[in-house]
């Protein structure tokens, strides 16, 4: 039977392997992957009526295995160097394998000293979850011309030349509603987000921008990273979260609801050439 696989991964993209005794370490004895309510009730005669459901913090535990100080040592430069660290988990499910993350904060370590018969240091750690486990499904829309890609110029109808909407069909399988991470690349003016749920129109964002070549349009509806950003030719960021680019009576989180079928459209004024969206799904239990 294939296992399930771990790896820490910080803000620059770097990776600590928990799967790799010479690089990294083994993560044993894992626990802390569920996950609990707390729940008060009142009494009404011999009946208790649930008050309060509130979802638990997760915390992550276990055993890290390492083959020497060394390793044991980069593991304490890894956390320290790393302002934010997800917690990569890979499980091999019968249909094919999929990949999960869950943004944590570095509770505890206890150096035991303790080895095994092979000479092997064992430690305990822990971590406290920072929200549910996610999957990033992301869309790239690019029709711009790649260096060695090659193109054929066809004449086609109208309807396929239009190119100032893009649209994402999906349906959130997940605990909880989806929240979007969106990247729309210049020259665009005045792009706009449409939701569609279950056929009806459910929400609209409009941005009053127009961006340059090289510019970015970057948009995070994530709890607590909900950004409205514009990334410069420099790879600067300046947000321009204000009344001059989002009207504040718009609601300006979107999201897809739970087991709907739901429709993102990307529309401007211009065309389209190149834009990301990513749906993070979220579970509460993996």
């Amino acid at each position: 039977m294939r296992v399930r696989t771990f790896e820490l991964v910080n803000e620059k993209g770097q990776v600590f392997s928990l799967m790799d005794i010479n690089e990294g370490c083994i993560f044993k004895e894992p626990s802390g992957f569920g996950y609990s309510y707390e729940s008060t009730f009142e009494r009404i005669g011999n009946t208790f009526i649930e008050t309060l459901r509130r979802l638990n913090q997760s915390s992550i535990s276990g055993n890290l295995e390492f083959k020497n100080y060394d390793n044991y040592r980069k593991y304490i430069d890894f956390i320290e160097a790393s302002s934010q660290i997800k917690w990569k988990c890979i499980i091999p499910y019968t249909s094919g394998q999929k990949t999960y993350f869950k943004d944590v904060s570095f509770q505890s370590i206890d150096k035991t000293d303790i080895f095994t018969e092979e000479d092997k240091l064992i430690v305990p750690v822990s971590f406290n979850g920072l929200n549910l486990w996610y999957e990033e499904n992301t869309i790239v829309y690019d029709m711009q011309h790649q260096a060695g890609e090659m193109r054929w110029d066809f004449k086609w109808d109208p309807i396929f030349r239009d190119y100032n909407a893009r649209k994402l069909d999906f349906i959130n399988n997940g605990h909880v509603e989806a929240p979007i991470i969106v990247e729309i690349k210049g020259p665009i003016k005045n792009p706009s987000l449409e939701l569609t749920v279950e056929g009806k129109l459910y929400q609209t964002l409009h941005f009053n921008i127009e961006l340059e070549e090289f510019e970015k349009l970057l948009y995070s509806s994530k709890e607590n990273e909900f950004y409205l950003q514009k990334e410069n030719t420099d790879g600067t960021k300046e947000s321009v979260f204000n009344l001059n680019v989002l009207d504040f009576d718009e609601n300006p989180i979107i999201g897809f609801p739970k087991n709907k079928s739901c429709t993102l459209q990307i529309k401007s004024e211009t065309d389209i050439t190149n834009a990301t969206v990513t749906v993070l799904v979220f579970y509460k239990a993996i």
